[in-house]
């Protein structure tokens, strides 16, 4: 059996054709993203795009005040950067990396020229698209209408999802900054799941026990997002 190109645990890169793979590959850059480094900042001119495969970087809106909340997080599901091939090139938020890992960078020029031949990797990009902007709605929701319990529950599942454990490194200092809330009440929440046998939480280290009592105590916006995820990046063959 051929060996699968690492760039290929990426979903939308494991989707392309031959085609469209052959002309995107050798421009796709293995770059390593190390737990809180900043990406892009809030209307940096955006040079490349980031295809993660085993990173996690958590999309922030940033108050005048410097304070934080998260409006999305990006995974092996997705891509960094939409605002380039949307015709915007600047972006309000900032990415940061949630969970270190591994992504590969590819040139904004690059990019461009497949989304404008207006075939299968257009649509892709587009339909990926719509579903991020339903995370970023569901979230909007969920930060005004849900518990920090249910939101830490939320912020949980979407993270494994797209990892390949059950663990994640990360501070109470980060989640609380991504949720927007104060650090004290992340504690809380994180000691009510790992009292319930759902998490074990120690130094930056959270490991997920019980995954289905996660999704038994999360709110609907968790599976909201998924099912959408679910029905629009199908195989690229169906598009």
């Amino acid at each position: 059996m051929a060996n699968v190109d690492p760039a290929r645990k990426n979903h939308l890169l494991s989707v392309l054709h031959e085609g469209e793979w052959a002309r995107l590959a050798s421009h796709l850059v293995h770059v390593d993203m190390p737990l809180g480094q900043v990406v892009y900042e809030s209307g940096d001119r955006l040079s490349h795009v980031y295809f993660p495969t085993t990173a996690i970087v958590s999309l922030l809106y940033v108050m005048e005040d410097g304070s934080s909340a998260e409006i999305a997080i990006v995974g092996n599901e997705g891509l960094i950067g939409i605002a380039l091939f949307m015709g915007g090139e600047t972006t309000p938020s900032r990415a940061i990396v949630q969970s270190a890992g591994e992504a590969y960078r590819l040139d904004a020029r690059i990019l461009k020229e497949e989304f404008h031949r207006a075939g299968p990797v257009q649509r892709l990009l587009l339909r990926y698209t719509q579903a991020l902007i339903t995370q970023m709605a569901q979230t909007a929701v969920c930060n005004r209408h849900h518990s920090i319990d249910q939101q830490l529950c939320r912020w949980l599942l979407l993270s494994i999802d797209r990892l390949p454990s059950n663990e994640l490194k990360m501070t109470q200092e980060l989640i609380a900054n991504m949720l927007g809330v104060r650090r004290s009440g992340v504690t809380e929440a994180a000691l009510k799941l790992q009292d319930a046998g759902l998490i074990r939480y120690s130094h930056g280290h959270i490991e997920v026990l019980d995954r289905p009592g996660l999704e038994a105590r999360v709110c609907e916006c968790y599976s909201v997002v998924r099912r959408e995820f679910d029905r629009l990046l199908p195989d690229l063959k169906a598009l």
